[in-house]
C-alpha cells in the first residue's frame, strides 16, 4: 500500500512542528519550505486551516485518505465526541501502540516491525499495522526478535510512565494496553474539532 516516502523535514517545516520526531533542520529553519517560505504572509482560509489540520493528523499517524475517512465514519457512529473518538481510534492502531510502548523510535519504524512479523498480540503474530487494539490486549516482541538492535536501542532508557494507558513488563518485553486514552493524555498537537468541521461540510 502507498505511503509517504518523501522528505520528512519538508512536511515538518510545512506544519511548523516536528511531527516525525526531533528534527534538527526544523529547529534551524522553522518556516515553510520553498523559495518564498520566509516571506509567505497570505492569510489561510477557514477551509485551508481545516484541511491543514486533517493533513497533519494523517501524516502524524501515517494513515492514507481512505483509511482516515473510514476511521472518521466509525468515530461518527461511536458514542462520544466525534473528534476525540477519532484520535482515540488512531491511538488504538497496532503500529501506534508499538511506537508508544517504545519498541520503535517512530511510527514508520513501528509499522515496519509489524509488517515484518516481529510483533505478537496476545501471543500470536500480527502483521497488520492498522489492527485495532482492545483494552486488556498484551503486545510484545516476538521471541526471536528481542535482540534486534533497533528494539534494544530504543527500549534502553525509554520512559514508559509517560503514557498512563499502557503498562510495560521489561522481563517479557511486552506491554499491556490498559484502556483507551483520554483526550488530555494524548500528547499530539491536533485540533480535532477542525477535522470534524471539515468533514461536516
Amino acid at each position: 500500500m502507498a505511503r509517504y516516502t518523501g522528505p520528512k523535514t519538508k512536511i515538518a517545516r510545512k506544519f511548523g512542528e516536528p511531527i516525525y520526531g526531533p528534527d534538527k533542520v526544523l529547529e534551524r529553519r522553522n518556516f515553510p519550505p520553498g523559495q518564498h517560505g520566509q516571506n509567505r504572509r497570505r492569510k489561510t482560509s477557514e477551509y485551508g486551516t481545516q484541511l491543514r489540520e486533517k493533513q497533519k493528523a494523517k501524516y502524524t499517524y501515517g494513515v492514507l485518505e481512505r483509511q482516515f475517512r473510514n476511521l472518521f465514519a466509525k468515530a461518527e457512529r461511536t458514542k462520544g465526541i466525534t473528534g476525540e473518538v477519532l484520535l482515540q481510534l488512531l491511538e488504538c492502531r497496532l503500529d501506534n501502540v508499538v511506537y508508544r510502548l517504545g519498541i520503535a523510535p517512530t511510527r514508520a519504524a513501528a509499522r515496519q516491525l509489524v509488517l515484518h512479523r516481529h510483533i505478537v498480540v496476545n501471543g500470536a503474530v500480527v502483521n497488520i499495522p492498522s489492527y485495532h487494539v482492545e483494552p486488556g490486549t498484551v503486545i510484545g516482541v516476538r521471541e526471536r526478535s528481542k535482540s534486534l538492535e533497533v528494539i534494544v536501542d530504543n527500549l534502553a532508557g525509554f520512559n514508559h510512565a509517560k503514557y498512563p494507558w499502557i503498562e510495560w513488563d521489561e522481563a517479557s518485553k511486552s506491554g499491556k494496553f490498559l484502556h483507551i486514552p483520554a483526550r488530555e493524555d494524548i500528547p499530539e498537537n491536533i485540533k480535532e474539532q477542525l477535522i470534524v468541521e471539515l468533514y461536516s461540510k
